[in-house]
């Protein structure tokens, strides 16, 4: 089991956070009471996701605990959750979070270890008597980097991103680890191992509020880097999040990737990594909302595309039952078989050896993509804080517009664009694993020329609701491959706006976060 987090060991944990926090991770122990012989804890309490992942793989663990603010805003008055990791290194399926969930609701105390203390900054082990079964209890501390490094030194060619970096051609390379945990991974493996200056990385220093700002690896939030990138000084630029499994890549002055592109090219350069060279490809797996530029390459490639729900561990289930390599979604999330988490840095890896095999720049590597896939224009738009009753009943409304009959080959007009409907649905995922059916994961208008408008509610805290709302056109000609996203998809945003009635409805005049 593993317990994650800068601030504290588990039993000083209710000195910090709420009540309920405790007794939702104290739920996870009644669970495993008569297994848990030994916590590992990463060294000062930090572990990247990723890694996380990893070392439950590596010994076997029963589960990991992670407690992380994710990509949202951190500190006291922040964001604050709890990720609980299976056997198999991925997220708790549904099955098992209803399982919690029922446990919960039996509780009637649980207890503390006041006296308890835990060197989190000494490697090694320590023993204590506590009492249960186990004597004596373990708790060992571990190096955050190296397990998980020895795992990508496996998956790539080291010294061809070495050269990169390094050699006569080398390129420079921006790296914002935006206060999150990924500061030690980035120095030592970029820095360190793979030679990057050190001055390559920037905001480096993991603190509990980010720096006060939220750390999500996107255009709004991400703007020293982007700034840093425009200046044409940086061949390469990526963005972590708090806890390392989500990334944002650009490249020089600014070129912007979006996520759904990067997983796209990722997976149509897949022969650039020795892993996937050994290992061969069997499939791919993307969420709903990410855009289809992965199953352009998927048909070329001959492989199948697993189209899921938001959410990483429906991707955990096909890689188990190997018929998933890669998979992604549109949230900067992407990852392989090698873990069952997003990696944000295995990512970059993947970037750096692409840019080290194909000696093309990061927007060459991407237009060229283009012209041989065609160009997925591609947006998201966040309303967040909506009050959720609000957000609920635009949703319901949405549902019952679309999905009734007469909604069905209803034409748009807008400026000189005519969009037809084809076909729309409640989106519903069967896992063709077990059979597990997951219903009401988004509403999807799918238009006559494959234009696809998604509307989507997640909760973005306990009180607050964002929804999305995601467009995507695609366009062959590469002679209409230069335009701005916002320019080629204002009339199906449009569309959305009106349908959806979201700004009247909410007193918006905009969205909150636009990628």
């Amino acid at each position: 089991i593993f317990i994650c987090k800068r601030v504290c060991s588990i039993s000083r944990l209710h000195h910090f956070y709420p009540v309920h926090i405790c007794l939702y991770i104290c739920v996870y122990i009644q669970i495993f009471k008569n297994l848990i012989g030994r916590l590992v804890i990463g060294q000062n309490g930090i572990l990247s996701t990723p890694a996380v992942s990893c070392i439950i793989r590596k010994i076997k663990a029963a589960g990991g605990i992670i407690l992380t603010a994710s990509h949202s805003p951190g500190g006291p008055g922040g964001e604050f959750g709890v990720k609980f990791e299976v056997a198999n290194g991925g997220p708790a399926p549904d099955m098992v979070s209803e399982k919690i969930y029922q446990i919960s609701k039996t509780l009637e105390e649980y207890a503390i270890c006041p006296d308890l203390r835990v060197d989190l900054s000494r490697l090694g082990r320590q023993e204590f008597d506590l009492e249960n079964k186990f004597k004596p209890f373990r708790v060992e501390i571990v190096d955050s980097v190296e397990i998980y490094l020895n795992l990508l030194r496996s998956i790539f060619d080291f010294n061809a991103i070495r050269n990169l970096l390094t050699g006569p051609n080398q390129i420079k390379i921006r790296i914002d680890a935006m206060n999150g945990v990924m500061g030690p991974y980035v120095r030592r493996i970029l820095c360190d191992e793979l030679g990057a200056p050190a001055n390559s990385a920037i905001n480096c220093i993991p603190l509990e509020d980010f720096g006060g700002q939220p750390p999500d690896p996107n255009l709004t939030y991400a703007t020293a880097l982007l700034e840093a990138m425009k200046g044409g000084e940086y061949g390469f630029g990526a963005a972590f999040d708090a806890d390392g499994d989500r990334y944002m890549i650009l490249g020089q002055n600014g070129f912007f990737v979006n996520a759904s592109d990067s997983l796209a090219i990722i997976a149509a350069n897949l022969s650039c990594i020795p892993y996937f060279c050994q290992m061969g490809v069997r499939g791919f797996g993307r969420s709903m909302p990410t855009s289809t530029a992965l199953d352009k390459v998927a048909k070329v490639m001959k492989v199948p595309v697993y189209e899921t729900p938001a959410g990483w561990r429906y991707f955990s289930n096909l890689m188990d039952s190997g018929r998933c390599s890669l998979c992604g979604e549109e949230s900067f999330g992407t990852g392989s078989d090698h873990l069952r988490e997003k990696d944000g840095l295995w990512a970059v890896l993947v970037w750096l050896s692409i840019l080290a095999a194909r000696k093309q720049s990061v927007e060459e590597i991407v237009r060229d993509h283009w012209a041989k896939f065609g160009r997925h224009y591609y947006c998201r738009f966040d309303y967040e804080a909506l009050e959720p009753r609000t957000a609920y009943f635009i949703m319901r409304d949405l549902e019952a517009l679309i999905t009734d009959k007469s909604f069905s080959h209803q034409q748009f007009a807008v400026g000189n664009n005519i969009y037809s409907v084809e076909r729309t649905d409640s989106f519903e995922y069967i896992d063709p694993v077990d059979g597990t059916v997951t219903k009401r994961q988004g509403l999807r208008i799918i238009f006559s020329d494959a234009s696809r408008l998604i509307f989507r509610m997640s909760a973005s805290s306990h009180v607050r609701a964002t929804l999305r709302i995601y467009a995507e056109s695609y366009e062959k000609d590469p002679s209409q491959h230069n335009k701005e996203p916002q320019a080629v998809l204002s009339p199906l945003i449009a569309i959305a706006l009106k349908i959806s009635q979201i700004h009247e409805r909410t007193g918006r005049k905009g969205p909150t976060v636009i990628t």
